[in-house]
Protein backbone atom coordinates (compact mmCIF):
# COMPACT_ATOMS: atom_id res chain seq x y z
CA UNK A 1 0.00 0.00 0.00
CA UNK A 2 1.44 3.30 -1.04
CA UNK A 3 1.91 5.91 1.61
CA UNK A 4 1.41 9.57 1.00
CA UNK A 5 3.94 11.94 2.35
CA UNK A 6 3.29 15.61 2.82
CA UNK A 7 5.78 18.36 2.71
CA UNK A 8 6.85 19.78 5.96
CA UNK A 9 4.66 22.85 6.25
CA UNK A 10 6.21 25.40 8.55
CA UNK A 11 3.89 28.01 10.01
CA UNK A 12 5.09 31.57 9.92
CA UNK A 13 6.20 32.82 13.27
CA UNK A 14 3.93 35.14 15.18
CA UNK A 15 5.15 38.71 15.56
CA UNK A 16 7.13 39.28 18.72
CA UNK A 17 5.33 40.62 21.73
CA UNK A 18 5.91 44.35 21.80
CA UNK A 19 4.67 45.05 25.31
CA UNK A 20 1.71 47.21 26.31
CA UNK A 21 -0.36 49.00 23.72
CA UNK A 22 1.14 52.38 23.00
CA UNK A 23 -0.27 55.88 22.97
CA UNK A 24 0.30 56.31 19.24
CA UNK A 25 -2.05 53.51 18.27
CA UNK A 26 -4.74 54.70 20.65
CA UNK A 27 -4.49 58.23 19.26
CA UNK A 28 -5.02 56.90 15.74
CA UNK A 29 -7.97 54.83 16.93
CA UNK A 30 -9.63 57.78 18.68
CA UNK A 31 -9.17 59.99 15.64
CA UNK A 32 -10.81 57.33 13.49
CA UNK A 33 -13.76 57.19 15.90
CA UNK A 34 -14.20 60.96 15.88
CA UNK A 35 -14.13 61.33 12.10
CA UNK A 36 -16.27 58.25 11.45
CA UNK A 37 -19.51 59.57 12.89
CA UNK A 38 -21.81 61.93 11.03
CA UNK A 39 -22.55 64.05 14.10
CA UNK A 40 -18.98 65.38 13.96
CA UNK A 41 -19.50 66.77 10.46
CA UNK A 42 -22.96 68.12 11.22
CA UNK A 43 -21.63 69.97 14.25
CA UNK A 44 -18.63 71.39 12.40
CA UNK A 45 -20.88 72.44 9.52
CA UNK A 46 -23.28 74.21 11.88
CA UNK A 47 -20.37 75.97 13.58
CA UNK A 48 -18.94 77.25 10.30
CA UNK A 49 -22.25 78.26 8.73
CA UNK A 50 -23.58 80.11 11.77
CA UNK A 51 -20.31 81.77 12.78
CA UNK A 52 -19.33 82.93 9.29
CA UNK A 53 -22.82 83.54 7.91
CA UNK A 54 -24.01 85.57 10.89
CA UNK A 55 -20.71 87.48 10.98
CA UNK A 56 -21.52 88.63 7.44
CA UNK A 57 -25.13 89.45 8.35
CA UNK A 58 -24.17 91.40 11.46
CA UNK A 59 -21.43 93.18 9.51
CA UNK A 60 -23.95 94.21 6.88
CA UNK A 61 -26.28 95.58 9.52
CA UNK A 62 -23.49 97.42 11.30
CA UNK A 63 -22.21 98.82 8.00
CA UNK A 64 -25.62 100.23 7.15
CA UNK A 65 -25.94 101.78 10.60
CA UNK A 66 -22.45 103.32 10.53
CA UNK A 67 -23.01 104.84 7.09
CA UNK A 68 -26.30 106.35 8.28
CA UNK A 69 -24.90 107.53 11.63
CA UNK A 70 -21.17 108.33 11.32
CA UNK A 71 -21.08 109.33 14.99
CA UNK A 72 -21.45 105.67 15.95
CA UNK A 73 -17.97 105.01 14.61
CA UNK A 74 -16.51 106.32 17.88
CA UNK A 75 -15.36 103.29 19.84
CA UNK A 76 -16.65 100.81 17.25
CA UNK A 77 -14.77 97.51 17.51
CA UNK A 78 -14.91 95.95 14.06
CA UNK A 79 -12.92 92.87 15.10
CA UNK A 80 -15.20 92.00 18.00
CA UNK A 81 -18.26 92.59 15.80
CA UNK A 82 -17.09 89.86 13.42
CA UNK A 83 -16.11 87.44 16.20
CA UNK A 84 -19.10 87.97 18.50
CA UNK A 85 -21.31 85.24 17.05
CA UNK A 86 -18.42 82.77 17.05
CA UNK A 87 -17.78 83.61 20.69
CA UNK A 88 -21.38 83.47 21.87
CA UNK A 89 -22.85 80.67 19.75
CA UNK A 90 -19.67 78.87 18.73
CA UNK A 91 -18.86 77.85 22.27
CA UNK A 92 -22.30 76.27 22.61
CA UNK A 93 -22.14 74.41 19.30
CA UNK A 94 -18.68 73.00 19.88
CA UNK A 95 -19.66 72.12 23.45
CA UNK A 96 -22.11 69.65 21.90
CA UNK A 97 -19.23 68.00 20.06
CA UNK A 98 -17.13 68.00 23.21
CA UNK A 99 -19.82 66.24 25.21
CA UNK A 100 -20.51 63.65 22.49
CA UNK A 101 -16.80 62.90 22.07
CA UNK A 102 -16.86 61.11 25.42
CA UNK A 103 -20.52 60.25 26.06
CA UNK A 104 -21.39 58.64 22.71
CA UNK A 105 -19.53 55.45 23.60
CA UNK A 106 -21.46 55.17 26.86
CA UNK A 107 -24.81 55.53 25.08
CA UNK A 108 -23.95 52.75 22.61
CA UNK A 109 -22.02 50.54 25.04
CA UNK A 110 -18.91 50.72 22.84
CA UNK A 111 -16.89 51.96 25.80
CA UNK A 112 -16.61 48.33 26.96
CA UNK A 113 -15.10 47.37 23.63
CA UNK A 114 -12.66 50.27 23.86
CA UNK A 115 -11.61 49.24 27.35
CA UNK A 116 -11.17 45.65 26.23
CA UNK A 117 -8.88 46.76 23.42
CA UNK A 118 -7.08 49.25 25.68
CA UNK A 119 -7.33 48.28 29.36
CA UNK A 120 -5.09 51.17 30.37
CA UNK A 121 -7.84 53.63 31.16
CA UNK A 122 -5.53 56.57 31.74
CA UNK A 123 -4.00 56.18 28.28
CA UNK A 124 -7.43 55.83 26.67
CA UNK A 125 -8.81 58.92 28.38
CA UNK A 126 -5.70 60.97 27.58
CA UNK A 127 -5.94 59.93 23.93
CA UNK A 128 -9.60 60.92 23.71
CA UNK A 129 -8.81 64.29 25.26
CA UNK A 130 -5.75 64.96 23.07
CA UNK A 131 -7.50 64.04 19.81
CA UNK A 132 -10.61 66.04 20.56
CA UNK A 133 -8.68 69.09 21.80
CA UNK A 134 -6.50 69.08 18.68
CA UNK A 135 -9.49 68.80 16.35
CA UNK A 136 -11.41 71.48 18.27
CA UNK A 137 -8.45 73.86 18.15
CA UNK A 138 -7.98 73.48 14.39
CA UNK A 139 -11.71 73.95 13.75
CA UNK A 140 -11.84 76.98 16.04
CA UNK A 141 -8.86 78.67 14.40
CA UNK A 142 -10.24 78.12 10.90
CA UNK A 143 -13.68 79.40 11.91
CA UNK A 144 -12.28 82.41 13.76
CA UNK A 145 -10.17 83.53 10.80
CA UNK A 146 -13.01 82.95 8.33
CA UNK A 147 -15.50 84.88 10.46
CA UNK A 148 -13.04 87.75 10.77
CA UNK A 149 -12.19 88.01 7.07
CA UNK A 150 -15.80 87.71 5.92
CA UNK A 151 -17.00 90.22 8.51
CA UNK A 152 -14.29 92.75 7.64
CA UNK A 153 -14.99 92.37 3.93
CA UNK A 154 -18.58 93.43 4.60
CA UNK A 155 -17.44 96.32 6.83
CA UNK A 156 -14.77 97.52 4.39
CA UNK A 157 -16.80 100.50 3.20
CA UNK A 158 -17.27 102.00 6.66
CA UNK A 159 -13.72 103.21 7.20
CA UNK A 160 -13.37 101.44 10.55
CA UNK A 161 -12.80 97.86 9.41
CA UNK A 162 -9.80 96.10 10.96
CA UNK A 163 -6.97 94.45 9.06
CA UNK A 164 -4.29 91.84 9.67
CA UNK A 165 -1.94 93.61 7.28
CA UNK A 166 -1.92 97.26 8.32
CA UNK A 167 -2.89 99.41 11.29
CA UNK A 168 -6.30 101.04 11.53
CA UNK A 169 -7.11 104.22 13.47
CA UNK A 170 -10.58 104.53 14.96
CA UNK A 171 -12.04 107.33 17.09
CA UNK A 172 -12.49 106.49 20.74
CA UNK A 173 -15.73 106.82 22.65
CA UNK A 174 -15.18 107.98 26.23
CA UNK A 175 -18.36 106.19 27.26
CA UNK A 176 -16.89 102.88 26.16
CA UNK A 177 -13.19 103.32 26.86
CA UNK A 178 -12.48 105.08 30.19
CA UNK A 179 -8.95 106.00 29.08
CA UNK A 180 -10.36 108.29 26.39
CA UNK A 181 -10.92 111.82 27.69
CA UNK A 182 -12.74 113.17 24.66
CA UNK A 183 -14.66 111.84 21.70
CA UNK A 184 -11.99 113.37 19.48
CA UNK A 185 -9.42 110.88 20.75
CA UNK A 186 -8.34 107.94 18.62
CA UNK A 187 -6.82 104.50 18.98
CA UNK A 188 -4.60 102.68 16.52
CA UNK A 189 -5.46 99.01 16.08
CA UNK A 190 -2.32 97.18 14.97
CA UNK A 191 -2.23 93.79 13.23
CA UNK A 192 -0.97 92.42 16.55
CA UNK A 193 -4.17 93.51 18.33
CA UNK A 194 -6.29 91.87 15.65
CA UNK A 195 -4.30 88.64 15.53
CA UNK A 196 -4.44 88.29 19.31
CA UNK A 197 -8.23 88.76 19.24
CA UNK A 198 -8.71 86.15 16.50
CA UNK A 199 -6.44 83.54 18.09
CA UNK A 200 -7.62 84.36 21.61
CA UNK A 201 -11.26 83.83 20.64
CA UNK A 202 -10.38 80.48 19.04
CA UNK A 203 -8.51 79.43 22.17
CA UNK A 204 -11.46 80.38 24.34
CA UNK A 205 -13.92 78.39 22.22
CA UNK A 206 -11.54 75.41 22.37
CA UNK A 207 -11.37 75.69 26.16
CA UNK A 208 -15.17 75.77 26.28
CA UNK A 209 -15.22 72.55 24.27
CA UNK A 210 -12.79 70.93 26.72
CA UNK A 211 -15.04 72.01 29.60
CA UNK A 212 -17.93 70.18 27.90
CA UNK A 213 -15.67 67.15 27.41
CA UNK A 214 -14.88 67.12 31.13
CA UNK A 215 -18.56 67.40 32.02
CA UNK A 216 -19.29 64.53 29.65
CA UNK A 217 -16.70 62.35 31.37
CA UNK A 218 -18.28 63.13 34.74
CA UNK A 219 -21.95 62.75 33.78
CA UNK A 220 -21.59 60.04 31.08
CA UNK A 221 -24.89 61.02 29.49
CA UNK A 222 -25.05 63.11 26.31
CA UNK A 223 -28.14 65.19 27.07
CA UNK A 224 -27.09 65.79 30.67
CA UNK A 225 -23.56 66.81 29.68
CA UNK A 226 -24.79 69.20 26.96
CA UNK A 227 -27.36 70.74 29.31
CA UNK A 228 -24.72 71.19 32.02
CA UNK A 229 -22.27 72.81 29.59
CA UNK A 230 -24.93 75.22 28.30
CA UNK A 231 -25.94 76.02 31.86
CA UNK A 232 -22.37 76.78 32.92
CA UNK A 233 -21.29 78.68 29.81
CA UNK A 234 -24.49 80.47 28.85
CA UNK A 235 -27.35 80.35 31.36
CA UNK A 236 -25.49 81.12 34.60
CA UNK A 237 -23.76 84.20 33.11
CA UNK A 238 -27.19 85.56 32.11
CA UNK A 239 -28.49 84.98 35.64
CA UNK A 240 -25.41 86.69 37.10
CA UNK A 241 -26.15 89.74 34.93
CA UNK A 242 -29.40 90.17 36.85
CA UNK A 243 -27.64 90.44 40.22
CA UNK A 244 -26.72 93.78 41.82
CA UNK A 245 -23.56 95.37 40.44
CA UNK A 246 -21.71 94.88 43.73
CA UNK A 247 -22.08 91.11 43.30
CA UNK A 248 -22.14 90.36 39.62
CA UNK A 249 -18.74 91.73 38.63
CA UNK A 250 -16.99 89.84 41.39
CA UNK A 251 -18.74 86.64 40.32
CA UNK A 252 -18.12 87.11 36.59
CA UNK A 253 -14.37 87.17 37.09
CA UNK A 254 -14.50 83.60 38.31
CA UNK A 255 -16.74 82.13 35.62
CA UNK A 256 -15.33 80.67 32.41
CA UNK A 257 -17.29 82.87 29.97
CA UNK A 258 -15.62 86.15 30.94
CA UNK A 259 -12.47 85.49 28.93
CA UNK A 260 -14.26 85.58 25.59
CA UNK A 261 -15.40 89.18 26.03
CA UNK A 262 -11.93 90.54 26.74
CA UNK A 263 -9.99 88.28 24.36
CA UNK A 264 -12.10 89.32 21.36
CA UNK A 265 -11.90 93.05 22.06
CA UNK A 266 -9.40 95.36 20.35
CA UNK A 267 -10.76 98.80 21.27
CA UNK A 268 -12.29 98.31 24.69
CA UNK A 269 -15.58 97.18 26.17
CA UNK A 270 -17.81 98.05 29.12
CA UNK A 271 -16.67 94.80 30.76
CA UNK A 272 -12.95 95.58 30.49
CA UNK A 273 -12.86 97.70 33.64
CA UNK A 274 -14.47 94.98 35.74
CA UNK A 275 -12.84 91.79 34.45
CA UNK A 276 -9.17 90.93 34.57
CA UNK A 277 -7.02 91.50 31.52
CA UNK A 278 -7.23 89.05 28.63
CA UNK A 279 -4.77 86.30 29.56
CA UNK A 280 -5.37 86.24 33.35
CA UNK A 281 -9.09 86.02 32.60
CA UNK A 282 -8.42 83.22 30.12
CA UNK A 283 -6.46 81.43 32.86
CA UNK A 284 -9.73 81.23 34.83
CA UNK A 285 -11.33 79.41 31.88
CA UNK A 286 -8.36 77.04 31.70
CA UNK A 287 -8.63 76.29 35.42
CA UNK A 288 -12.29 75.35 34.97
CA UNK A 289 -11.33 73.08 32.08
CA UNK A 290 -8.44 71.48 33.98
CA UNK A 291 -10.52 70.79 37.09
CA UNK A 292 -13.45 69.28 35.19
CA UNK A 293 -11.18 67.16 32.97
CA UNK A 294 -9.20 66.07 36.03
CA UNK A 295 -12.35 64.97 37.87
CA UNK A 296 -13.65 63.29 34.73
CA UNK A 297 -10.36 61.46 34.20
CA UNK A 298 -10.32 60.24 37.79
CA UNK A 299 -13.88 58.94 37.54
CA UNK A 300 -13.13 57.34 34.17
CA UNK A 301 -10.39 55.30 35.80
CA UNK A 302 -12.26 54.33 38.95
CA UNK A 303 -15.88 53.72 37.87
CA UNK A 304 -17.24 50.68 36.09
CA UNK A 305 -18.00 51.11 32.40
Amino acid sequence: MATTTTADVRLSALPPVSGRAGLRGVLASEFTKLRSVRSTYWTIGALLILSVGLAAAIGAGASSDLNSNPGDKAGFDATQTSLAIFFYLGQLIIAVLGAMAITSEYSTGMVRTSLTAMPRRGTLFTSKLAVFTGVALVISLVTSFLAFFVGQAVLSGTGVSASLFHSTTVPLDARVTPQATTLLGSFTITPGHVLMAIIGTALFVTAAAVIAFGLGAIIRHTAGAIASAIGLLFVLPIIIQLLPNTWRWDLQRFFPDGAGRVLSATVGSPDAGHLWSAWPQFAVTLIWAAVLVGVGGYLFRTRDA
